[in-house]
């Protein structure tokens, strides 16, 4: 994907998870929308800062990057929903795009989904609309619809 699908992404999944988080889409809906939408579009573009240096879709789009994201609020309070964005961008060149990502780099073998389309492609908007879409509907699963681990426990235990 190119910078434009990133962001693009962005705003939707912003948009997405303040009605995710506030259904009502009343005052407290936009405010989660204005809150989250700067640290997500800034992660959904930082991992292609590695074009100016190191090696695109390698330096930059791996897990340790993403799991450096997603610890730093635990430790430093600050940075929230940026991981958010961080995924997501990986979610795109993954899924969106031909040519995948390294993972596991240093290791350079690149991983990615047969289904992706050219980043010149002209359906490029409509995959990424669509992974947008995708990406809420499982966020809003994870939200909304899990058990509480007791309850899980339980369910499980009353199978076996």
């Amino acid at each position: 994907m190119n910078k434009e699908g990133h962001v693009l992404n962005a705003v939707l999944l912003s948009i997405g998870l303040g009605y995710v988080f506030h259904p009502a889409g009343d005052v407290p809906t936009f405010r989660a929308i204005a809150e989250i939408s700067v640290p997500v579009v800034l992660g959904a573009l930082f991992p292609d800062v590695d074009t100016a240096f190191g090696k695109h879709r390698k330096t930059l789009h791996n897990l340790p990057v993403l799991a450096l994201f997603y610890v730093w609020p635990v430790y430093f309070g600050n940075l929230h929903y940026v991981w958010i964005g961080v995924a997501t961008h990986y979610v795109l060149d993954v899924v969106g795009s031909k040519r995948g990502i390294a993972l596991f780099y240093p290791y350079t073998k690149e991983y990615g989904l047969p289904v992706g389309v050219a980043v010149s492609s002209e359906r490029a908007g409509l995959v990424t609309v669509a992974i947008s879409i995708l990406e809420v509907a499982v966020i809003a699963g994870v939200v909304h619809l899990q058990l509480p681990i007791q309850d899980l426990t339980a369910t499980v235990g009353g199978l076996l």
